[in-house]
């Protein structure tokens, strides 16, 4: 389980388009120049595999592309922390386009990544991706204006806390978590975007962190997820009671690796996404 974890938290994640190359510096016109982001196939074809597995299957080995996908990519976060970079070109694309093909976007961390790679017709028809392997609330806020609010969208689907928990970027508090979620939702309501804020989906221990017990810290975010939604009249939308244990686990039918879905898991959340965006 842990060799499956630790697989997943290095393939979402982006890799620079020239490996090696030296990004700009200092303040420049194209920023992300040498850092665009991009998936190797045989890196998609694998997730693709894995996706498709439950908790007590065998996971495959993963393609020799990995690697250097993985090391590639902590190499651009060094410069771009925040992945600003990641969608910036996209983000251009898709302000070219109408208002409709932006309508609803979903910010997150590789949960969210994940779901697009795995069950891409619905992220059409307006719906868009914004989630990125390994990221924490401060992450997702820096780039909330960039992949958020700049694409005016009529919607944002906010789902993220399993990387605070786990301390990806730092040690952090509750509070910290708190503060971000609120500077977020704050953000959207002050540029016209209504907010569905997320429940944290279920887990019950971190490969990376093996000394966590992360389910009661679920538990106790999600509480204060749903309470926070109702004061700021805004749509909470509970994936974790569809999907847990009742320890808080994440269900083995439902993952792979006990914390990222499989394409079943994705099968519930997207049968509660769908009913909560309809007619947005």
């Amino acid at each position: 389980m842990m060799r499956r974890a630790l697989v997943v938290a290095a393939i979402l994640v982006g890799i620079p388009a020239a490996a090696g190359q030296t990004p700009p510096a200092g303040m420049v016109a194209s920023p992300c120049e040498g850092l665009m982001p991009q998936i190797p196939e045989p890196v998609k074809a694998y997730i693709g595999v894995i996706s498709g597995l439950v908790q007590t299957a065998t996971i495959p080995p993963p393609p020799p592309e990995l690697a250097a996908y993985r090391q590639a990519n902590l190499d651009a976060r060094k410069s771009d922390w925040a992945d600003l970079c990641r969608y910036r070109a996209d983000n251009a694309r898709l302000l070219a386009l109408p208002a409709s093909a932006r309508r609803i976007v979903f910010m997150g961390d590789s949960i969210t990544q994940n779901w697009g790679l795995d069950d891409p017709g619905f992220f059409s028809g307006g719906i868009v991706n914004r989630g990125i392997s390994g990221q924490t609330t401060p992450q997702m806020l820096l780039r909330f204006q960039a992949d958020i609010v700049a694409l005016k969208p009529k919607l944002v689907h906010i789902m993220a806390g399993t990387n605070d928990i786990a301390g990806n970027s730092g040690p952090n508090a509750p509070e910290d978590y708190k503060n971000n979620i609120r500077a977020m939702v704050t953000l959207a309501k002050a540029n016209g975007i209504k907010v569905i804020l997320a429940s944290i989906p279920p887990a019950a221990r971190f490969a990376w962190k093996p000394e966590l017990q992360p389910a009661p810290r679920v538990a106790e975010l999600n509480m204060w997820l749903k309470a926070y939604a109702k004061a700021e009249k805004v749509e909470y939308l509970d994936y974790h009671s569809s999907l847990t244990t009742p320890d808080g686990a994440l269900q083995p039918a439902f993952t792979f690796d006990g914390i990222h879905p499989n394409h079943a898991g994705y099968q519930v959340m997207v049968s509660l996404a769908r009913r909560a965006v309809a007619g947005r």
